[in-house]
């Protein structure tokens, strides 16, 4: 191919903005791989790594050790060993993350504006497990001022509204943890975080809504893309993939992408990286691979995640793995909300439960997302189905904590509540257990049974049925305040409510088969020359999710080994 075929010529192209593809930039840019492009479809730059909360889990990191933390290669490696099904994942790849994550991490702090946070006290989730830690191993990024971007913060993708108190003020994970269960302090986090937002009049004059401080998922790409900004790397925004370019030889040489209505080819002398997130958006994947009914299920995903760059994967050859799995979790799908929130911390309290329609419970509340979900397949028949799904609470319950959109009755009283939640049968209350079951087609006589064993349960301390409250994990988002189980808590105060939660996932984890280096591989396992993928469009190397951020530190992990093997760096 002659050089008047191409519109642009690069040395390394990377298709999306999230923490992956960014952090691929970087560390290309400053490993003297040369020109550096980034291309996102949308008119947003960030993608789900952005909605998301922020978390990195990366074992033995910089941060832990400054903290103190007692943590090794070693330990970490026996804890994935012992939550990860055998042959799922390469031993060699988690040897590759365990190993270069923390130096990942290093890079970026040496190199440029990212900083993260050490989360002291959010345990692995499998904490019953051999080798995991009670925290320390999952990062939030350090909030970071919104006017430091400039005009880009315009296009920045925010984080998803339930980390905004208000749905205008940036939280970050551990305020969260404060302020959703109301624990002590939680007033004075408040009060500074609102009147922060109020008295800065001059970002209010600039026009933004939100407030200037960023945090979680946002915050880290801010951190990314200012450090972009710094080398002057662009991002084109609105300029999606079309096609991979190759040679007569097979090498991958480029992309062909539209903009403007106009197609362009965009030459990549030294390699095309691929961070374009899963195919939670596109219905047909979801049918062709994911289980069934995918039509119950909703996706707190980017919009923009249609599966991209695993069709083009695919057009060219390349292996697949676990395209049938997702990152799963339960959501609260609100009627007028553009994105389902994810159901984490609000169904962890104690004085909650979660039924199906025989008004039974099938699955431990408290344990984390992606079990809880795992196990909801696991039990979902005809004969039995576990969705729809309803979470049921009290009086109580909805005065002492925050409930998704509901947030409590101190500050948004029932009679706030809009009337079309409960005519879209997405909110119900009533004055018996009995009459809400009615309300919302679940066996009255079965909603009255769970409802009896759990408030005895609650007295004793004890979940007979599910164990909820046993493992560490479980009672980080429970109440400290409760005994003699922080996650089991009576449902005896009228009213009664229930709130429909539906499974969900927040992107799909199946993809591109990779090396260490994070070159796409064939079916027999030879490498596609000039591509490489990371993110939610490789197949996964923590596929059971074992803390928080566990997506996010291998796509970022991976696109350093990316930039390292393109630019013949060592470290």
């Amino acid at each position: 191919m002659n050089k008047q075929a191409w519109d642009k010529s690069v040395d390394v192209l990377v298709v999306g903005s999230g923490n992956g593809g960014l952090t691929a930039a970087l560390c290309a840019h400053d490993m003297g791989a040369g020109e550096v492009l980034v291309i996102e479809k949308s008119g947003l730059y960030g993608g789900t790594s952005a909605i998301s909360g922020g978390g990195v889990w990366i074992p033995n990191n910089r941060y832990a050790k400054a903290a103190g933390a007692d943590d090794s290669f070693d330990k970490a490696k026996t804890y994935l060993l012992n939550t990860t099904p055998e042959g799922q994942v390469p031993e060699r790849l988690v040897d590759a993350y365990l190993i270069n994550g923390p130096r990942m991490i290093d890079f970026l702090h040496e190199h440029s504006q990212v900083r993260y946070v050490t989360l002291e006290h959010y345990p692995d989730y499998y904490s019953d497990q051999e080798g995991s830690m009670p925290g320390h191993r999952s990062m939030e990024p350090e909030p970071v001022n919104a006017d430091q971007l400039g005009q880009h913060a315009i296009t920045l993708r925010r984080s998803h509204q339930m980390m905004h108190l208000g749905g205008l003020i940036g939280i970050t994970q551990v305020e969260a943890a404060l302020l959703m269960a109301q624990l002590p302090g939680w007033w004075k986090t408040a009060g500074k975080l609102a009147l922060d937002y109020l008295l800065d009049i001059r970002w209010r004059l600039f026009g933004d809504k939100y407030a200037r401080r960023l945090t979680c998922g946002c915050a880290g790409v801010a951190r990314l893309r200012l450090s972009l900004l710094d080398r002057d790397i662009p991002v084109w925004l609105r300029s999606p993939m079309r096609q991979l370019i190759t040679d007569d030889s097979g090498r991958v040489v480029g992309v062909e992408l539209e903009q403007r209505g106009q197609r362009l080819r965009i030459e990549a002398r030294k390699g095309v990286v691929l961070a374009a997130g899963g195919f939670e958006h596109n219905q047909d994947m979801r049918e062709r691979y994911l289980p069934k009914p995918t039509n119950h299920w909703w996706s707190a995903g980017s919009y923009d995640n249609t599966g991209d760059a695993i069709s083009e994967g695919l057009r060219l050859g390349a292996k697949m793995h676990m395209l049938d799995n997702a990152w799963w979790c339960n959501t609260i799908a609100v009627p007028g909300e553009p994105i389902p929130r994810l159901s984490i911390m609000e169904k962890s309290y104690p004085g909650s439960i979660v039924v199906n329609p025989a008004g039974e419970r099938f699955s431990n509340e408290s344990q984390n997302y992606m079990a809880y979900q795992l196990e909801t397949f696991e039990k979902h028949t005809e004969d039995y189905p576990c969705a729809p799904s309803w979470q049921i609470f009290d009086a109580s319950f909805r005065a002492t904590y925050f409930v998704g959109p509901l947030y409590n009755s101190k500050f948004r009283p029932d009679w706030l509540l809009p009337g079309s939640w409960e005519e879209a049968g997405f909110i119900a209350r009533a004055n018996t257990v009995r009459e809400l079951a009615e309300k919302i087609d679940v066996d009255p006589d079965g909603l009255e049974n769970t409802v009896s064993k759990m408030n005895a349960y609650a007295r004793t301390g004890k979940d007979l049925d599910l164990s909820r409250g046993d493992a560490l994990y479980d009672q980080y988002y429970g109440d400290p305040r409760v005994s003699p189980n922080p996650c089991l808590g009576p449902i005896q105060q009228a009213p009664f409510y229930a709130m429909k939660v539906d499974p969900g996932d927040f992107g799909t984890q199946g993809g591109m088969v990779v090396t260490e280096n994070a070159e796409v591989t064939r079916e027999d396992g030879s490498v596609i020359p000039g591509l490489y993928a990371i993110g939610n469009c490789s197949a996964p190397v923590l596929p059971t999710y074992p803390g928080p951020g566990a997506t996010l530190g291998p796509a970022m992990t991976f696109g350093y080994q990316a930039a390292k093997h393109i630019s013949g760096w060592s470290d």
